[in-house]
């Protein structure tokens, strides 16, 4: 038991969106335990895994509906939780683990919510996405989630080298089984000596974090049986410098059809360098031609 007492009053009509633990059970918020126990209708992703959850917790379902919703019946079930909502009703959806809608079938669903007019609420948690980046040790001034890579390794490499020039540190989620082949193709595509971070069963008992450099990962991990839920950090690329004959091509370009005054702004913002000194060579072009 958690020791949870249940604040008293009814969960607003709406949509609430309930983030669950991505392991430790105690990893839930007093304020989805709120919205659980007094919400009208339940949904989830896994109703045993919800049922668990709120039978650790003390949560009493009291006869209240629970429904199934996942990716295999979500057309089905979209209109009758709709309809629910439409009711005045206040329906509680919470995912397998971790934050509804990221990689999970709840975005469909928030979403028709949102077009129908109906209220939508969080009950904000656990976040593997989130918890991977604090721990990983990169940068997480910005990064992008970038969900699940292709299963095949053509289009994975494809995917990859659109995302390799991102200025971001780079979140995947990826399966135990396809997790070497992707960290070679990272190493890659990427680069081999990219930073990296492999984060496996989060919060769990066999709780791991591996760091180093993409081809060192790749490496430890051809003979190594993963399993568990994996995500993967990957640095951001290193800023590559423009050379002085690409910033020249570029302001040959631009003097085509702009001053030298504004030619020289717009390469200098374009490469990020000193207008003053684009402006020179700019003139310098001029002056030789």
């Amino acid at each position: 038991m958690s020791g949870w007492t249940a604040m008293p009053g009814r969960v607003v009509p709406g949509l609430h969106l309930v983030s669950t633990p991505i392991g430790a059970a105690r990893d839930i918020t007093l304020k989805a335990l709120d919205v659980l126990a007094g919400a009208d209708v339940l949904a989830a992703e896994d109703t045993r895994t919800l049922r668990h959850l709120m039978e650790i917790h003390g949560v009493a379902i009291n006869g209240r509906m629970m429904l199934p919703y996942h990716d295999h019946n979500g057309a089905e079930m979209r209109p009758k939780i709709l309809g629910l909502l439409a009711e005045g009703k206040s329906v509680a959806y919470a995912s397998e683990a971790g934050t509804p809608l990221v990689a999970d079938p709840g975005f469909q669903l928030a979403r028709e919510a949102i077009a129908a007019g109906h209220t939508v609420l969080a009950a904000p948690g656990a976040s593997a996405v989130l918890c991977a980046l604090t721990v990983s040790g990169l940068p997480s001034d910005r990064f992008l989630f970038a969900g699940f890579l292709p299963p095949k390794s053509q289009a994975r490499k494809t995917t990859l080298r659109e995302l390799a020039g991102v200025p971001a540190s780079l979140i995947f989620y990826e399966s135990p089984n396809r997790v070497a082949a992707t960290l070679a193709d990272m190493a890659e595509v990427l680069g081999a000596d990219r930073q990296a971070a492999l984060c496996r069963e989060l919060t769990k008992k066999f709780e791991e974090v591996r760091r180093g450099r993409l081809a060192d990962l790749a490496l430890a991990l051809k003979e190594t049986d993963v399993k568990g839920e994996i995500v993967l950090i990957v640095d951001r690329g290193a800023e590559r410098q423009a050379t002085q004959a690409e910033i020249e091509a570029a302001l040959r370009n631009a003097l085509l059809t702009l001053s030298s005054k504004d030619a020289a702004t717009a390469v200098a913002n374009a490469f990020g360098l000193p207008r003053r000194e684009v402006y020179q060579m700019a003139l310098a072009l001029g002056d030789a031609e």
